[in-house]
């Protein structure tokens, strides 16, 4: 069994490529991995990105935090034949969002599960990569990859996660992440 953990982070925002409707002109700045086989991460660049697409389709299951929504969708521009659709995922904010009938952050789900947050957002890290400062959007992305990995640990390990509500307080929901 080999559960791939997976995020991306893009070169541009949408604001700069006319919005959402657009989300492929966004293009791969980098993608990081976990593989629960190697015990290790793996960095993938632009021009890495056919490697990164072996990887994702060889894994028992692709794990991630809006995988449906935003980083498959990056992903189509580099492999228009891809049904990333057709690949075993377990989107944690889709499954969330069916349980809960709402959208919440990762940074919520880690702060009120694990006790820490995310080191930065998809803005510094586009500014990192237009400023050079490559190092900087792989740490990060690294870092979300991590935060997700031990989200699903927890969940995995105990049914159930938290979350912070608009409020503040924490609240509990059911999961399960085998």
């Amino acid at each position: 069994m080999n559960y791939v953990f997976f995020d991306l982070e893009s070169q541009n925002l949408f604001q700069d490529v006319g919005g959402r409707e657009n989300i492929e002109k966004l293009l791969v700045a980098c993608a990081i991995t976990w593989s629960t086989q190697t015990n290790e991460f793996s960095v993938y660049w632009e021009k890495d990105i056919l490697a990164l697409i072996q990887e994702l389709k060889s894994a028992t299951k692709v794990i991630g935090f809006n995988l449906r929504g935003f980083d498959y969708q990056v992903l189509q521009l580099y492999a228009p034949e891809m049904r990333f659709a057709s690949l075993p995922t377990l989107d944690l904010l889709l499954d969330l969002q069916k349980i809960l009938g709402f959208s919440i952050s990762l940074d919520s789900i880690a702060s009120a599960s694990l006790g820490a947050t995310k080191t930065a957002d998809g803005i510094q890290s586009v500014e990192w990569f237009r400023a050079g400062e490559l190092d900087k959007v792989a740490e990060y992305c690294k870092a979300d990859v991590d935060i997700t990995r031990r989200v699903f640990e927890f969940g995995r390990d105990n049914g159930y996660i938290f979350y912070k509500s608009k409020l503040g307080s924490k609240l509990k929901v059911e999961v399960k992440w085998k």
